[in-house]
C-alpha cells in the first residue's frame, strides 16, 4: 500500500502534446510554475519535456502509452530498458522529480474492445519488478489510471437533482463518483488505499455544453474546494487532483467528439480562457515569450461565389488536415456565415501549414491573404495565427534552422474523470 506521506497538497495537472504546433517545454514550465501547478502528468516521456521539467520543483507522473503495453507485459528486460532510459536517466542525470509511473492510459475503456485487458497487469508488474530492481520502488509507484466509463449507467443519473445514498446526500457527481470508488475498495478490503484523481475538467468548445461559461464555473468550483481542504463524505481528507488540461490539443483524436481538442484551461498558446481565482488572491497568469507567425490570414476572396462546385471540396480539403471543430453546431464558431466557415477552414489551413508560400493558392483561386483580423468584428470566434515554431527553435539553437512542423493526426483519449489507483508497496 502506498504510504500517505507520499501523497502532496496542491494541484496538478495534465500536459499533452498532441498538438501541430506545441508551445516550446520550457514556455510551458514556466506557465506551470507561475501558476502554482506543482504537479504535472504526462501520457510519455516526451524528451523535451521531461528536460525542460528537470530541477524545476514540479514532480511528475510520466506515462507508458498503450501501443507499448505489449512488448512490457512480455519482457522483464524491456520493462527494464523503459525504466533506465525514461525514470532512472532523467532521475539522476536531469533532476526530473518523478514520483509516479502511469501504466497505460485507461487501457480497459470499452471501446478499445478488451485489447489491453490482458496485458496490462503483467506490464504493471513488470514495471513495478524493475523500478524495485533499479532502487526506486519506494519513491517510485506504478499505477495504472482507470477510466470513467466504468460509471456509465442507464439510471438517468447524473440528475439535476441531488442523490440521496442513506443519510447521505451528494449534490456534485464529482463526490459521488470519488465515493462510489471508496466503497468499491472497502468492499474489496482496500479502506484507506490513497486514490489520485488523475483527470478531472470542462472542455470549451466543440459541443453546445462545451464554453467557457460551463468551464469556468466546473473549474472554479474545483478549485474552490481544493483551497478549502474540503474532501467527500467518505473520506474527509481532500484527494490528490490533477486538472484535465492544461493546453488546448488540435491533433487529437476526436473519436468521442469535437470537444476532444478544448480542454486546456489556457488556448493552445498560453493566453487565458476565463479568469479562475487560483485563491490567495492569484489569477491566472498566461504563458510568456511565445512567438507568432506573421499577423496575416487566409480568407475566402470577396469576389468568390458561394455557388462555386469547387467550394464544398475546398472546404473539406481544408478540414482534412486542420482543425476545423470550433465549427461545429453550438460550437464558438458555429454561428458563421457559409462565407465565415469557408474563410475559417481556409484559414485553419494555412496557419497548420505555416502560412507557407502556396498555401492560401490551394482552393481553386477561392482564397486570398489578407491582414486585417477576419474576427475583429467581435463575437467568441477567433480566427487563429499559430506558433511559430521555427522562430523558437533557431532562438533555442543560434544558427540553425528548423522546418515547421505538420498537423499529426493521433488517438488519445481523455474523460471527465479518470480516478487512478496507486499500486506496488514500500519495500
Amino acid at each position: 500500500m502506498l504510504g500517505e506521506h507520499l501523497l502532496v497538497d496542491g494541484l496538478g495537472c495534465n500536459w499533452g502534446i498532441q498538438a501541430s504546433h506545441p508551445i516550446p517545454p520550457d514556455i510551458v514550465v514556466k506557465l506551470m510554475k507561475d501558476n502554482r501547478f506543482n504537479k504535472v502528468k504526462l501520457f510519455e516521456a516526451d524528451p523535451r519535456a521531461m528536460r525542460a521539467l528537470g530541477r524545476s520543483g514540479i514532480q511528475v507522473m510520466v506515462g507508458i502509452p498503450n501501443d507499448m503495453l505489449a512488448g512490457i507485459a512480455s519482457s522483464v528486460r524491456v520493462a527494464e530498458e523503459w525504466v533506465a532510459q525514461n525514470v532512472s536517466y532523467y532521475l539522476s542525470r536531469q533532476g526530473v522529480d518523478i514520483r509516479y509511473v502511469a501504466v497505460g492510459n485507461e487501457p480497459f475503456l470499452k471501446t478499445y474492445n478488451d485489447r489491453f485487458t490482458q496485458i496490462t497487469f503483467p506490464a504493471l508488474q513488470n514495471i513495478q519488478a524493475a523500478l524495485i530492481k533499479a532502487g526506486l520502488g519506494r519513491d517510485v509507484k506504478a499505477t495504472v489510471p482507470l477510466n470513467a466509463d466504468v460509471y456509465q449507467s442507464d439510471s438517468g443519473i447524473p440528475s439535476a437533482s441531488p442523490v440521496v445514498d442513506g443519510s447521505i446526500t451528494y449534490t456534485n457527481v464529482f463526490d459521488a463518483n470519488y465515493d462510489t470508488l471508496i466503497s468499491a475498495l472497502e468492499k474489496n478490503g482496500f479502506p484507506s488505499m490513497p486514490i489520485i484523481v488523475g483527470e478531472v475538467g470542462w472542455p470549451t468548445d466543440g459541443d453546445r455544453n462545451a464554453n467557457n461559461q460551463l468551464a469556468r464555473r466546473f473549474n472554479q468550483g474545483l478549485l474552490d474546494r481544493i483551497n478549502q481542504g474540503r474532501g467527500t463524505p467518505k473520506r474527509p481528507t481532500p484527494p490528490d487532483i490533477y486538472l484535465f488540461s492544461l493546453i488546448d490539443e488540435d491533433a487529437k483524436s476526436i473519436d468521442p467528439g469535437n470537444f476532444e481538442r478544448h480542454w486546456g484551461v489556457f488556448y493552445f498558446d498560453g493566453t487565458i480562457k476565463y479568469p479562475l481565482d487560483l485563491g490567495g488572491g492569484r489569477n491566472l497568469t498566461a504563458a510568456k515569450g511565445v512567438r507568432y507567425l506573421a499577423r496575416q490570414w487566409c480568407i475566402m476572396a470577396p469576389d468568390a461565389n458561394l455557388l462555386d462546385p469547387n467550394l464544398p471540396q475546398s472546404i473539406n480539403f481544408a478540414c482534412t488536415y486542420a482543425d476545423c471543430t470550433s465549427l461545429g453546431p453550438g460550437s464558438s464558431c458555429g454561428d458563421l456565415d457559409a462565407r465565415g466557415n469557408a474563410s475559417y477552414a481556409f484559414n485553419m489551413y494555412y496557419q497548420t501549414m505555416n502560412q507557407r508560400s502556396g498555401a492560401c493558392e490551394q482552393f481553386h483561386n477561392l482564397s486570398i491573404i489578407t491582414r486585417i483580423d477576419p474576427g475583429f468584428h467581435g463575437g467568441s470566434c477567433k480566427y487563429e495565427i499559430m506558433i511559430d515554431n521555427g522562430r523558437h527553435e533557431q532562438a533555442r539553437n543560434p544558427g540553425t534552422s528548423s522546418a515547421g512542423n505538420m498537423a499529426t493526426s493521433v488517438v488519445l483519449w481523455a474523460v471527465t474523470l479518470a480516478l487512478i489507483i496507486v499500486c506496488g508497496h514500500l519495500n
